[in-house]
């Protein structure tokens, strides 16, 4: 057992070091947007395993964290920060700034950094976004994304979770699952892009115009199908 807490010490350590940053919040915070965004362009230029334009053209909000750390010896850990933007009356909303922690229980081992997309695929999925706390599998359903050219052949995708996952990741890992992962606002970088006092469900809900930093994010959003109709 001390051999376990000890070796989970050493993961939760090394998580740690990806939250870790000697940049300014705002510069930081920028540099996540300009991520985020290289990240969707990439995932979506893969003909046979991006995300379907179906998927996409379905999606009530599209959420990226780059380069999310997960590492595991016995008990799992991991941890990120991401984008996402939602739609509105009109057009893809400013980016909200979240934090994604929490853990799984299973044969684990190594440590890891992926690159995350989420779509939320209906009202639910984005009404738990806009509360800005869940839980991945208590108050979100989610399961892994259909992938390659269409989705309309797999007819459950719909039906069967609010949040659609993909992964990219730069290594092997076992046991990788964002059942229990908690998702919520990222403050310090709300308050480094928009200032003190605004709120995720004001940015989400196209209350906040977006910044000048989320110009390349927000494109990407919006290529989204286009390169997803480029790929068939």
């Amino acid at each position: 057992m001390k051999k376990q807490i000890l070796a989970l010490s050493v993961v939760l350590g090394v998580a740690s070091l990806g939250w870790a940053s000697d940049k300014a919040p705002k510069e930081a915070a920028t540099d996540r947007l300009d991520n985020a965004a290289t990240v969707l362009h990439e995932v979506m230029a893969t003909p046979d395993k991006g995300i379907p334009q179906e998927v996409m053209d379905h999606a009530k909000c599209v959420a990226v964290v780059p380069h999310m750390i997960k590492g595991g010896f016995v008990f799992g850990a991991e941890g990120g920060r991401g984008v996402a933007t939602c739609r509105t009356a009109n057009g893809w909303s400013a980016p909200a700034f979240f934090s994604v922690e929490g853990g799984s229980w299973g044969l684990q081992i190594g440590v890891e950094g992926i690159d995350l997309v989420m779509v939320f695929q209906n009202q639910k999925g984005m009404d738990h976004l806009l509360e800005s706390k869940f839980k991945v599998g208590a108050d979100a359903s989610a399961a892994a994304g259909p992938v390659g050219r269409h989705a309309s052949a797999q007819t459950d995708w719909k039906m069967d979770a609010e949040i659609l996952t993909y992964s990219r990741a730069k290594g092997a890992f076992a046991g990788l699952t964002l059942n229990g992962a908690a998702v919520h606002e990222d403050k310090d970088s709300m308050t480094a892009i928009y200032g003190p006092g605004t709120n995720e469900r004001d940015v989400l809900t196209g209350k906040v115009p977006p910044p000048p930093s989320a110009h390349a994010f927000l494109s990407a959003v919006r290529g989204a199908k286009a390169e997803a109709s480029a790929s068939r």
